[in-house]
């Protein structure tokens, strides 16, 4: 935030600056309009048609003078969320600028994560030494999870659908 007097006038710049601004651009508006393309901005007071009363931001004292030198700046991904941007000059903010009010519809996404799975190098089963140590902790461990499958419902025979969870577990 800052005072920088900037006048960006009502020439359309790229898609930085729309066409429906107030007056005209002074050096200030230059390096203004500069800044936001470094940044990738866009100055959001300039793109919506509004009548003249809802343009100026600052008035002189006695009412002589009226420009519009306050913005909101906003990314330009964030663009198409703008729904309406205005002054309002009934504000009671004890100041000679009005407030500059933006709306916004921003739709949030929802980003998933996917975790990645755990990456085994087959490779290494070639070597018989640790294939011959790799088939006798899947077997063990199937025989445990039989056991405790047989415990927990010690009348039911094993359908082949446990069987399956088992094996997939064991490996």
């Amino acid at each position: 935030m800052g005072d920088s007097n900037a006048k960006v006038g009502n020439k359309k710049h790229k898609d930085i600056i729309g066409s429906y601004g107030l007056g005209k651009r002074n050096e200030r508006g230059e390096r203004l309009i500069q800044f936001c393309e470094e940044h990738n901005l866009v100055v959001t007071n300039t793109l919506f048609q509004q009548p003249p009363r809802r343009l100026y931001t600052w008035k002189s004292p006695g009412d002589i003078v009226r420009n519009q030198i306050d913005y909101i700046l906003v990314s330009q991904r964030y663009r198409n969320s703008l729904k309406q941007v205005k002054t309002y000059q009934g504000a009671d903010v004890n100041s000679d600028h009005n407030p500059v009010i933006a709306k916004l519809e921003i739709k949030l996404k929802n980003i998933r994560q996917f975790k990645r799975k755990e990456q085994l190098d087959l490779n290494l089963l070639k070597q018989e030494s640790i294939r011959n140590k790799y088939n006798v902790e899947v077997r063990n461990k199937y025989e445990l999870l039989v056991n405790q499958d047989q415990i927990q419902e010690p009348n039911d025979q094993l359908n082949i659908e446990n069987k399956w969870n088992i094996l997939k577990q064991a490996y």
